[in-house]
């Protein structure tokens, strides 16, 4: 008897301490085209686990800009589903869960090395990722009496023991990537101060809530081999993954606050028609000939994956000109 196709599943996870600006929409508009085009289900996961960052009002101002661009989802914060609840402040209780069985089986160790000290041992070149440079393992070794003295003046983190072993994957848009698993370090799973990381509450998240497809920024392509790392120690299944590339400003550095007007509220209050932003990002994607005004779901059978650009995309005074439409 033949398996059942996985239901086609993707989400959309913003953190809630910014606007939204183009380069989110961006993300946000090819992630529901990938899932609209295939039938699937759209998640909408408000990723607020960094609490000191993260502000309930701009949760709320991302979920008002979505819907403003035409954007919608079957399930998340505020139309609930099956799988909630779809607020990271609000699973917790599942992140520590996972901790515990990674600790049973063995691969944490706690860490009590402070930043100034992962600086110091920094200097050498290589292993850097989007998380900084890779781990040098101090504490790895640690006896169980060094622990213990240690925990009398300091809580330590929690961290993952990298293993050397050749990871090879298939990224929907970068291509065949192929790396050591353990290139860029162990890795923090929770940190000092108890807050969970990225890395477990995403693959936590993505699994509980049967996500298949995952569409996100470039900047998280090396994020990839420690979650397949987690997924696999914690007996989870990993979605397809595809990683779009990234906007980048005139200085050629990551499009932001500073490179002005770029946020979607900024944009709104202008007297921006979404069809516009909708419009201009399908023909930055190379998927229309002109910018064009669109709604998202005239898009939906213009997708095509293998369009998509892999390099970053430079956006310039002129590009920004055909945004605005001045």
């Amino acid at each position: 008897m033949s398996q059942d196709p996985i239901p086609v599943r993707g989400r959309f996870a913003p953190t809630p301490s910014g606007e939204l600006h183009i380069g989110n929409a961006w993300a946000a508009l090819l992630s529901w085209l990938q899932i609209r085009s295939l039938g699937g289900t759209f998640v909408l996961r408000m990723e607020d686990i960094d609490i000191l960052r993260s502000r309930p009002h701009l949760a709320r101002q991302i979920i008002d800009d979505l819907y403003w661009l035409g954007l919608d989802w079957d399930e998340g914060p505020d139309v609930g589903g099956p799988y909630g609840p779809y607020t990271q402040s609000e699973r917790l209780h599942y992140y520590e869960h996972a901790l515990k069985q990674l600790e049973r089986q063995g691969y944490l160790y706690p860490c009590f090395c402070s930043r100034a000290d992962l600086l110091a041992a920094a200097s050498a070149p290589h292993g850097l990722s989007s998380e900084g440079p890779a781990y040098p393992g101090t504490c790895r070794q640690l006896t169980a009496d060094d622990i213990a003295l240690k925990k009398r003046t300091k809580q330590p983190s929690l961290r993952f023991k990298a293993e050397h072993e050749a990871l090879v994957f298939q990224d929907g848009i970068a291509g065949r990537q192929e790396c050591d698993a353990a290139g860029g370090g162990d890795f923090i799973v929770r940190r000092a101060d108890g807050m969970f990381s990225y890395q477990l509450a995403v693959v936590v998240d993505d699994d509980m809530m049967r996500i298949s497809h995952v569409l996100r920024g470039m900047d998280l392509l090396d994020s990839v081999p420690r979650q397949l790392m987690l997924y696999k120690a914690l007996d989870m299944h990993a979605p397809a993954f595809a990683h779009v590339p990234l906007f980048m400003g005139p200085d050629g550095k990551r499009l932001a606050k500073r490179h002005g007007g770029t946020s979607l509220a900024a944009l709104r209050e202008a007297g921006t028609a979404p069809e516009r932003i909708v419009g201009w990002l399908m023909w930055v994607a190379g998927l229309t000939e002109h910018p064009e005004p669109l709604k998202p779901r005239e898009c939906i059978p213009l997708f095509n994956m293998d369009k998509l650009p892999t390099k970053p995309i430079l956006i310039t005074d002129e590009k920004l000109h055909g945004l605005h439409g001045h």
